[in-house]
């Protein structure tokens, strides 16, 4: 069945699940599985209301990857509870427990699942969609990361943001997404993320440059073109179109923007591991493991309207 290559950002969709449905949705052994069937039931809806052809439910092999860090030591530092393990993110007790039932549904089901050592699921995803020239690509994410990832050619990637819900999703191209932040319409990708690197974002522990927020940033952007453009214009004092008070900014933060690229820019070569080719499944690669999981997580409802929704796709 034709349809677009839909990438899932694994972590950013259960988080999301955990917190949007009660704890109180639990397997027969009371283990709480709210993050598990709202995982699930997001797939449905992938199938049913995108139609997608192909999925993969993109991972993070790495959730703070050390060539990050390292160019930028507070990057996701503050995640990093004081009693945490080292180099283990801050997860609920009662969600990480959720995520291994998650993977093996997925496999289960014949979902296909993606990581690459050393990097976040977003450089899964940033890699996935630069490569791929056959179908449109669409990203499932609450993350606005990767709106940098949107473009037209060779083939179309537009973002589906669920930060307000799946029933209040924004489908987000380059278009939409020019619109949206005021910013130039043919290197919209990019130019989200120089705003971000401009901009900052505390969630992420990037501190942006003290005095230009979003709507500045934009502002700059579509004057200069590119974040490169706009680094370049802070030593040609000939540039009129930077304000005194934009340049002393920029000066004074010349460190971080030296090193903030390298943590925001999403990679595109990845190195990823891929467990199983992405057509989406008419059926469960394997139907007793799935009416096992079924039975002892009491997946009741959700897995089997996953199933349902598998076998009803018009080939």
């Amino acid at each position: 069945m034709s349809g677009p290559l839909v990438l899932m950002d694994a972590a950013s969709l259960y988080f999301r699940a955990f917190y949007a449905l009660p704890e109180s949705m639990t397997a027969p052994d009371g283990t709480p599985v709210n993050a598990v069937r709202g995982f699930v039931d997001t797939i449905t809806k992938v199938v049913t209301d995108r139609g997608a052809g192909r999925v993969v439910a993109c991972l993070d092999a790495d959730w703070r990857p050390e060539f990050r860090v390292k160019a930028l030591p507070s990057y996701k530092a503050h995640r990093v509870a004081a009693e945490a393990v080292e180099g283990e993110e801050d997860v609920p007790d009662t969600l990480t427990p959720q995520v291994p039932i998650i993977l093996d549904v997925l496999d289960a089901v014949g979902i296909a699942t993606a990581e690459a050592a050393g990097y976040e699921a977003d450089d899964v995803i940033g890699t996935l969609a630069h490569r791929e020239a056959t179908d449109p690509v669409e990203v499932i994410t609450g993350d606005r990361d990767l709106f940098q990832v949107v473009r037209d050619e060779p083939t179309p990637v537009k973002v589906l943001y669920l930060g307000r819900g799946w029933a209040k999703a924004e489908l987000l191209g380059p278009a939409e997404l020019a619109v949206k932040y005021a910013l130039p319409a043919e290197s919209t990708g990019a130019a989200y993320a120089g705003m971000a690197v401009l901009r900052g974002d505390p969630s992420d522990g990037l501190p942006g440059v003290a005095g230009i927020g979003e709507k500045t940033a934009a502002k700059l952007l579509t004057e200069f073109g590119s974040l490169e453009a706009v680094l370049a214009a802070v030593h040609d004092g000939r540039d009129r179109k930077l304000t005194t008070r934009n340049r002393k900014a920029l000066l004074e933060a010349a460190d971080y923007l030296a090193v903030a690229p390298t943590v925001v820019n999403v990679a595109v070569d990845a190195p990823i591991v891929q467990d199983r080719p992405d057509p989406v499944p008419a059926a469960p690669v394997d139907p007793a493991r799935v009416a096992d999981l079924t039975a002892r997580w009491g997946l009741g409802s959700s897995l089997p309207r996953l199933l349902t929704a598998l076998e009803r796709r018009v080939p």
